[in-house]
């Protein structure tokens, strides 16, 4: 899934994100592991708000998005803010992800990895570029949040100078939400139409995912609060930790 033209309205319609509560955690639990410069991935970077918010503490980061449009939101920011030497932007998509080297940790935040319908794929990446030790920190939506917020509803978002009329459908037994935008751009009389689906994880699924590719899953925690899930929890966070280098996984399965 690529956002097209809904990126450019994307953070007037994401007002309320709390990206500084999100970048705190995300710098602390970097710091935790060590982790205080080198190269991060920001995997399916959106618009660039996060990415840039570790860029200016000094970290180099490859901003990756299958959305060419986001990807030029980021590079305008990127140019405001004179990072443009600390930044290098890819357009792949993150279930056939190709780095040019290695790096010391990854973030994915704002339910990207819902987006995908193989999410084993996508972490199997992450792990192939990264270092022993690195970090995978990463949210998504939960089950709770598909099933009884998402569901078959409708919602309505306005921005300043754009309206978004945002429809739900529950398919395949519960297992994926059919999403599709319908954006109305006040300022220039245009309007647009755009479809994708988020798929559902159980926790579990997750977890042998991550296990699978040689990550320990040190936390998981409520992706809105940061404290303890509960049954309500509409996003988990999760912090995973890089057990070997790709030699020694294939060492230890043969």
């Amino acid at each position: 899934m690529a956002y097209n033209e809904f990126a450019y309205f994307y953070d007037s319609f994401n007002e309320d994100a709390d990206y500084e509560t999100l970048y705190r955690h995300v710098r602390q639990e970097l710091e935790n592991h060590g982790i205080w410069d080198g190269i991060l991935a920001d995997l399916g970077c959106g618009t660039g708000e996060l990415t840039l918010m570790l860029a200016q503490a000094g970290y180099e980061m490859i901003a990756i998005d299958q959305s060419e449009e986001m990807l030029c939101v980021v590079r305008d920011k990127a140019d405001q803010l004179e990072l443009t030497n600390h930044l290098l932007l890819l357009q792949q998509d993150l279930c056939s992800l190709d780095l040019y080297g290695t790096i010391r940790g990854a973030v994915s935040t704002f339910d990207t990895f819902n987006h995908l319908p193989s999410l084993d794929a996508a972490i199997a990446n992450a792990a192939f570029f990264m270092e022993k030790g690195g970090v995978l920190l990463f949210d998504m939506n939960t089950p709770y949040k598909h099933q009884n917020v998402l569901g078959n509803n409708t919602f309505t978002f306005e921005g300043e100078d754009a309206g978004c009329v945002w429809r739900n459908q529950i398919e395949d037994g519960g297992k994926r939400v059919r999403i599709s935008l319908d954006i109305d751009d006040r300022e220039n009389g245009e309007s647009f139409h755009e479809e994708f689906c988020e798929y559902t994880y159980e926790l579990a699924e997750i977890r042998a995912a991550l296990e699978r590719h040689g990550f320990t899953l040190e936390s998981v925690c409520d992706g809105e609060t940061f404290g303890p899930l509960t049954e309500t929890s509409e996003r988990y966070f999760f912090c995973a930790v890089k057990n070997y280098t790709q030699l020694e996984g294939e060492e230890c399965l043969n």
